[in-house]
């Protein structure tokens, strides 16, 4: 999901989405919807989160941040 779509849902939320970066914003997203705000932090490549709708862009921005 590019950026504006990922604001398009924070808005939807009723998440405002000024100066937020994208690793923080789609954590408050999930936080927000119950689930757990772990995007990102899949460092070893593992996650039993099988059906999360970040979970492809979560292992690419994980190694990222941490390469």
């Amino acid at each position: 999901m590019n950026m504006q779509e990922i604001r398009e849902v924070a808005k939807n939320l009723g998440i405002k989405t000024s100066r937020i970066t994208k690793v923080k914003l789609i954590q408050t997203i999930q936080s927000s919807e119950g689930n757990f705000d772990c995007f990102s932090s899949a460092l070893s490549g593992e996650c039993d989160q099988d059906n999360c709708v970040w979970r492809e862009d979560c292992f690419i921005t994980a190694k990222k941040l941490n390469s």
